[in-house]
């Protein structure tokens, strides 16, 4: 790290777990961040400003006046744009050093499987069960922790997946694909603004962790707040040996 970088990242560099050897793992680091609306907004921030090396920012959607009330990455000059480069846009204010490569398109088939390949961990900040699965998917393939999660109205929820720990469950465990699953939109129900905020600042933090290779994940862990009375529920996940994603995948 030069002196500049020193500076810049010197209250990471003062915590002992994290140090220098940590801070120069999350600058040689790359993360995929699926969605920069109200989870990837916070996210994006916080993993740019930590000093990620490279961010690709993915969402096929533009800039709306609705998005404004929760999506922090963006702002009123931007409606109309596309939402990766609105973020690609604020995200090199904050942090020049970061490299955003945005994509604006909505991650499916051999696109996803190569972004997902190409980064050392995953964030799904999406907004539907498909591009969920499909991003577990994806990841149960190569091995790829995936940060993921969810608000609607007053609740959240956040996991980490990861299938290079023995006993890891994967998205599919918890959400199986060919289950009854109710389709929860924030256009149609409506979300508590802060309330992705919150989980989007989880995500972030569990994703450094795991890119510094300090602490404790939540990987076996599904963290539940309900911001309305502000309690948050710790649930323990198990690995569905049936699983149709990663019960044959031999981990660890």
């Amino acid at each position: 790290m030069n002196d500049q970088q020193l500076l810049r990242y010197s209250r990471h560099i003062l915590l002992p777990q994290l140090g220098i050897e940590g801070q120069e793992r999350l600058l040689d680091a790359r993360a995929l961040v699926v969605g920069a609306g109200g989870l990837g907004s916070p996210a994006a921030l916080y993993l740019a400003s930590a000093g990620v090396g490279t961010l690709v920012l993915c969402d096929g959607d533009e800039v709306d006046l609705t998005n404004l009330q929760r999506q922090i990455l963006h702002r009123t000059s931007g409606i109309g744009t596309p939402k990766a480069l609105s973020g690609r846009r604020t995200l090199a204010e904050i942090n020049p050093e970061t490299r955003v490569e945005a994509r604006m398109e909505r991650l499916a088939g051999a696109g996803l499987d190569e972004a997902v390949a190409g980064v050392d961990l995953v964030l799904d900040c999406s907004d539907n069960f498909a591009t969920r699965h499909a991003i577990n998917r994806a990841c149960v393939r190569h091995r790829k922790p995936l940060v993921s999660g969810a608000a609607v109205r007053f609740d959240g929820q956040v996991s980490v997946f990861d299938r290079r720990r023995q006993d890891g469950p994967c998205y599919n465990c918890l959400f199986p694909e060919d289950a009854e699953a109710e389709e929860v939109r924030c256009a149609v129900m409506g979300v508590f603004a802060p309330l992705t905020g919150i989980i989007g600042c989880v995500q972030a933090a569990e994703a450094l962790k795991l890119l510094a290779g300090i602490g404790e994940s939540l990987a076996g862990r599904l963290l539940l707040l309900d911001a309305l009375a502000m309690e948050w529920r710790s649930i323990a996940l198990a690995r569905d040996p049936g699983c149709a994603v990663c019960a044959g995948d031999n981990a660890g």
